[in-house]
């Protein structure tokens, strides 16, 4: 988008020039009156009728006349009869005759370039002008002196603008960072403009941003920490109450693990989200048994291929944990199915489906955020909304896709594709 705008405004500085040229050219021309300008040719050719030889005198008596004018006005002169030969010639160069065609004062074509006119006299002749210290043909006709200013002022203007872009090029890239979870980021500032400005205000909003975050996990930290040791407490006076009420018991028992199991998955999705932490260690896992293992811990069959992949095996076995507690919570008992394979050369997909009640369309989305329950789940089903946010923010760190489809004939399936 940067790089468009800089385009942008080059082009425009550039088009502007040559508009402004076309204005100017075409001012000129509307000024340019050529009526008047035969009026002053004609009254300066009667001049020279009066102050040259008549049209009889003699050769020498006309170039003698000619010289006169040559070194008084430091302009080379021509003289040519009717039919167009030269009488007399007062020029280091040659001076063109008039065309056959032309039958007014005028401007005539030089074979050099330099601008002359000829002079229609009184009694036929033709006086032929040009300044004696013209150089040699003009250099630039109009087109190319538009095209010369339009190179000088793009040459001249792409130091400023681009100047300008590269300084916006480096907010994006702040932005983008910034959004992308590097909460560090900050972007230089050069200046005392609207750009400046802009980058100061962007480093002082990324510096609050980051101060907010770095408070909330704090805080998810500490208060983590802090609940690990009453929980810890609970669990030694329950185990030395043997006595008491097996139903009670056995519910505390429950509440205190369930409560344990939150602790940890708030952590871990604090970890998770910290992306501008150190990065994971990645190792080749064989993906298979993993997937294995957890499916023969609940007792739920397993239909695979030996699939291998680059992967953090912690994690990836938090995310097939949550994917089959998901499913034996929400699956009304139903059998629930499990597949992994390779359904194209780079692509591998991992799928936990169930025959439960399913999940409506217009929450596929939402069930994998935080906190989130569907509509009539309740607290006494078990679970907090955290386990599916943590499987999509493993499959995100895995660069892989993870999302909720119905499953044919009734049902749901989770699935997280990986691509390798």
């Amino acid at each position: 988008m940067i790089r468009r705008l800089y385009f942008r405004m080059y082009l425009a500085i550039l088009g502007s020039l040559l508009l402004s040229a076309l204005l100017i050219g075409g001012a000129w021309r509307l000024a340019y009156d050529p009526a008047r300008h035969g009026a002053h040719l004609d009254a300066i050719a009667e001049i020279a009728s009066e102050v040259l030889p008549p049209i009889g005198a003699a050769k020498g008596e006309q170039q003698a006349a000619l010289d006169r004018w040559h070194r008084r006005a430091e302009t080379d002169l021509a003289l040519f009869s009717e039919n167009g030969d030269a009488i007399a010639i007062a020029s280091s160069r040659t001076l063109p005759a008039p065309d056959a065609s032309q039958n007014q004062s005028g401007w005539v074509h030089s074979e050099r370039g330099a601008p002359a006119f000829a002079l229609k006299l009184g009694d036929g002749r033709w006086l032929v002008a040009r300044r004696a210290h013209w150089r040699g043909r003009a250099p630039f006709g109009f087109a190319a002196t538009v095209a010369l200013i339009a190179l000088g002022v793009g040459l001249g203007a792409y130091p400023v603008v681009r100047r300008l872009t590269r300084r916006l090029e480096r907010l994006q890239e702040g932005v983008e960072a910034l959004g992308s979870g590097q909460l560090s980021t900050r972007v230089p500032i050069h200046g005392n403009d609207e750009v400046a400005r802009l980058a100061a205000s962007f480093n002082a909003s990324a510096t609050r941003i980051e101060q907010l975050v770095n408070a909330q996990k704090s805080l998810l930290a500490n208060a983590s920490h802090e609940l690990r040791s009453p929980l810890a407490r609970i669990r030694m006076a329950l185990e030395k109450q043997r006595d008491a009420d097996p139903i009670t018991n056995k519910e505390l028992q429950q509440n205190i693990h369930e409560l344990d199991q939150l602790i940890d998955e708030i952590l871990l999705a604090s970890r998770l989200d910290a992306t501008h932490a150190e990065p994971l260690v990645y190792e080749e896992i064989d993906l298979t048994a993993l997937v294995a293992e957890e499916c023969a811990r609940v007792g739920v069959d397993l239909e695979a291929s030996i699939i291998a992949i680059r992967g953090d095996a912690k994690l990836l076995r938090r995310l097939v944990r949550n994917l089959l507690d998901n499913a034996r919570r929400y699956g009304d008992g139903t059998p629930i199915a499990v597949t992994l394979n390779r359904i194209e050369p780079e692509t591998i997909q991992l799928e936990v489906c169930d025959r439960g009640p399913g999940v409506p369309n217009s929450e596929r989305e939402k069930i994998f955020e935080p906190f989130y329950r569907m509509s009539g789940a309740g607290e006494r089903d078990g679970g907090v909304g955290l386990g599916l946010a943590l499987v999509k923010q493993i499959a995100t760190r895995h660069g892989a896709r993870a999302e909720c489809v119905a499953r044919e004939g009734g049902g749901t399936c989770f699935r997280v594709s990986f691509t390798i």
